[in-house]
């Protein structure tokens, strides 16, 4: 399918209605460009992207959350971590997935990854005629509902805390709160080599969340996908009186709000009574761009039953 693109003085001539607010790049879903959509399907899938498998804690929460609806998912594991690459090599690499996405015929997309929602989030969703969500909004919402001292801790990938998007993101929500970030950048190869419970792990998560235990937060935000599948050490480490945030949940709730505004709903089993046949569960699609058995292998750990196969594509192709 082909995506439509627009120049700064097309997007300029837009009806005020239906031009995307530009004080507020992080979220945007094109809620109005109706004569631009292209896939009102609610049967066709959600496409979710990540650099690897960090993504999987979002596509988890999505099946849990929304049930009915089918996944397409796809991990960047030749290119990954996207935390140190540019905003623009995680720019073009966003568009070649989104392309991909596209062609399995998505009806809205997740980026599942926060250094791709910090840098190419706003370019995906200028670029698409389908719902476009990252990870960054919900989770800033609910840590600035959470936090009781005004202290706000977040771990990410470098390339999600030097562009310090969450802080901007809460700073716009409540100017009094106080952002903490802090960079960890050997989690995401700790996780992708299935070190989640090690005494390495542990130790580099000890020597990263120090700092933010010095500044007295009072709630944490897992700024990466791969972050909550280390959750139960970072809260051990942080202590019971820090609340940590999971924008996987949260994300799977805004997508759930925003496939219900846009009519997108996979009808699923609405108005099924208890006397008819439970439908099938819907049948996911994943795909990577190298390592398709070691993918398939971690994820089947993280969604067991949900992974039947993992197919390796050449993303450089789209």
């Amino acid at each position: 399918m082909e995506i439509i693109k627009k120049t700064q003085t097309e997007r300029e001539e837009l009806p005020e209605q239906e031009r995307i607010p530009e004080q507020d790049p992080v979220k945007l879903y094109i809620p109005h460009r109706k004569q631009l959509r292209t896939v009102r399907d609610p049967k066709a899938p959600v496409g979710v992207f990540d650099s690897g498998v960090g993504g999987l804690t979002v596509a988890r929460e999505i099946m849990r959350l929304l049930p009915e609806e089918r996944i397409v998912y796809f991990g960047d594991t030749a290119r990954l971590p996207y935390g140190a690459k540019s905003r623009e090599t995680v720019i073009r690499y966003s568009r070649q997935i989104v392309r991909f996405l596209r062609h399995r015929g998505v009806k809205a997309i997740v980026i599942a990854c926060n250094t791709a929602s910090s840098f190419a989030l706003e370019t995906i969703a200028r670029e698409s005629d389908i719902p476009v969500i990252g990870v960054i909004y919900a989770g800033a919402v609910t840590a600035v509902k959470a936090t009781q001292n005004g202290r706000v801790g977040v771990i990410g990938t470098r390339g999600t805390v030097n562009s310090d998007i969450y802080g901007k993101v809460i700073h716009g929500l409540n100017p009094d709160i106080r952002v903490f970030g802090k960079a960890c950048p050997l989690l995401v190869p700790l996780v992708e080599e299935g070190l989640l419970h090690d005494s390495v792990t542990d130790e580099i998560l000890s020597r990263y969340l120090q700092e933010l235990k010095g500044k007295y937060v009072d709630t944490l935000v897992l700024g990466c996908t791969h972050y909550p599948l280390l959750r139960s050490t970072v809260a051990r480490i942080m202590g019971s009186e820090v609340t940590l945030v999971n924008p996987a949940y949260e994300t799977a709730l805004e997508l759930k709000q925003i496939l219900s505004m846009e009519g997108l709903l996979n009808p699923g089993t609405v108005g099924r009574t208890e006397t008819d046949v439970a439908p099938a569960a819907p049948h996911h699609e994943f795909y990577v761009s190298d390592l398709a058995d070691n993918f398939r292998d971690f994820a089947s750990s993280i969604l067991p039953g949900q992974v039947d196969s993992t197919q390796k594509i050449e993303i450089e192709e789209y």
